[in-house]
């Protein structure tokens, strides 16, 4: 069966065909496309995806949807006015022909981790498509939406946004039965201002909840009854609570508890709206169990066998650049360097801190977080000391303000940025060392992570 065939594509976005074609799967990268997919030329602000439809064709895709058909260009194309605007009508109709379960995620943080619990506990279930990496964003969510296959029973969306009005667009196409926020954190405030006014804008993923759908809030947040009203507002069918009360509550979480196969798995105890939950994931963390706690809760919101669901959770393990570990030898690494925000960098904090053996800090700035910003990275000095954090290594002119803040005992070196950071923390390292990397993405962390794997090449 098919994903798509050409005059279903037609049908949906009034383009034109110039041959009649089937395709398998949706791609807008020729680095990535497979045999069988529509290669979408989506136009960017640095490059044209028109100029890449030859390459797509040449590596086997069925078709190309564009908005004009590229010189020289021989093969299946679907015409339609404006790319963007046709992967959209396409996110749309695979909306409209699904019988699956639909959820949204969106949060400050742990978004793609929740989403990604979501994939294992739901694939337990039946059939589950959900959004691939971090594909959140204005041509993330429809052309994951784009690709859910037909049988699904289930599909994940993860939606992020940086601006309002973001994800009220991108749930309009997305109509889910469950709207899911992770939490509220200081993140963006560069554009919002407030953390008031970030609820706002991830409450409005629940404006796009169909007719009798429910919303999971975190119940522990500061901000649980403004997104209580926010809900209200939309007139939301259901609204359920998670956190250390609520309708779905952790109980307990173990890390390393005894009995367990990995070292880095915990054992965590909930109550699942009224189902109780033993069960065992396949990472460390407070944060984590809250995530695995909304994760289940929202199976059970959607008719799922919560039990199941919960046993699939062994299988789950911390995501690149999201809590990932791996050994560097004689070190033992914790791998945050996606993305950072304060809650975040707090939580990764006590991470390490459960951790044996010198504890070290590496850290690069959270960008986008406007005037306070300064404020923010001075005040993860006492997580740090609650942490027991023996050595802080850090880059980035707004981390100075927290290179500043510590104590002349904690401080493991200072850099501009990361690459000149990397040598001065591989000078320090020593057997048995856990370092934990953290940063914004455009803070280039991930450069101390490659000079962590190339220690051992």
């Amino acid at each position: 069966m098919s994903l798509w065939t050409s005059s279903e594509i037609e049908a949906a976005t009034l383009g034109e065909a110039s041959i009649p074609f089937e395709a398998n799967g949706l791609s807008i990268d020729t680095r990535t496309i497979k045999p069988g997919d529509l290669f979408v030329a989506l136009k960017g602000e640095h490059r044209d995806g028109h100029d890449f439809v030859k390459a797509a064709l040449d590596a086997g895709a069925a078709a190309a949807l564009v908005s004009q058909a590229p010189k020289g260009v021989k093969g299946p194309l679907l015409t339609v006015g404006h790319t963007q605007r046709g992967l959209e009508d396409m996110a749309r109709a695979a909306r409209v022909r699904s019988n699956a379960k639909i959820l949204g995620v969106t949060g400050s943080a742990g978004k793609t981790t929740t989403k990604e619990m979501l994939r294992l506990c739901c694939d337990a279930l039946g059939k589950t498509h959900a959004s691939a990496a971090s594909y959140n964003n204005h041509w993330g969510v429809p052309l994951s939406l784009a690709g859910l296959p037909r049988d699904a029973a289930f599909g994940i969306f993860e939606i992020g946004m940086n601006h309002f009005g973001e994800i009220q667009n991108l749930v309009s196409l997305v109509r889910p039965h469950v709207a899911l926020i992770t939490t509220i954190a200081p993140a963006h405030l560069e554009f919002f201002g407030s953390c008031e006014a970030i609820a706002d804008a991830k409450s409005e993923i629940f404006e796009g909840l169909i007719p009798g759908g429910a919303a999971l809030i975190p119940n522990d947040s500061p901000y649980a009854e403004r997104l209580a009203a926010r809900a209200a507002q939309a007139h939301v069918g259901r609204l359920v609570r998670f956190g250390a009360e609520g309708e779905a509550r952790l109980l307990g979480w173990a890390p390393d508890a005894p009995g367990l196969d990995k070292s880095e798995a915990m054992r965590i105890k909930a109550d699942i709206l009224g189902q109780a939950v033993d069960c065992v994931i396949g990472a460390p963390g407070l944060h984590i169990a809250q995530n695995a706690v909304a994760a289940l809760a929202a199976v059970a919101l959607m008719d799922g066998d919560v039990l199941n669901a919960a046993a699939a959770l062994k299988n789950f393990t911390a995501l690149k650049g999201r809590g990932a570990r791996f050994d560097a030898g004689d070190i033992h690494v914790i791998d945050e360097s996606y993305n950072a925000n304060p809650a975040s960098m707090v939580a990764a904090l006590a991470l390490l801190g459960a951790k044996r053996g010198r504890r070290i800090a590496v850290l690069g700035d959270i960008l986008e977080m406007g005037e306070g910003g300064i404020a923010h990275h001075a005040g993860l000095a006492k997580p740090i000391e609650n942490a027991r954090v023996d050595l802080v290594f850090a880059s980035g002119p707004q981390m100075k303000a927290l290179w500043d803040a510590l104590p002349a005992t904690r401080r493991g070196g200072y850099a501009e940025n990361s690459a000149a950071l990397a040598p001065l923390l591989l000078a320090a390292l020593q057997p048995g060392d856990t370092v934990l990397i953290k940063g914004s993405f455009g803070s280039r962390m991930a450069v101390i992570v490659d000079a962590l794997k190339a220690r051992v090449a």
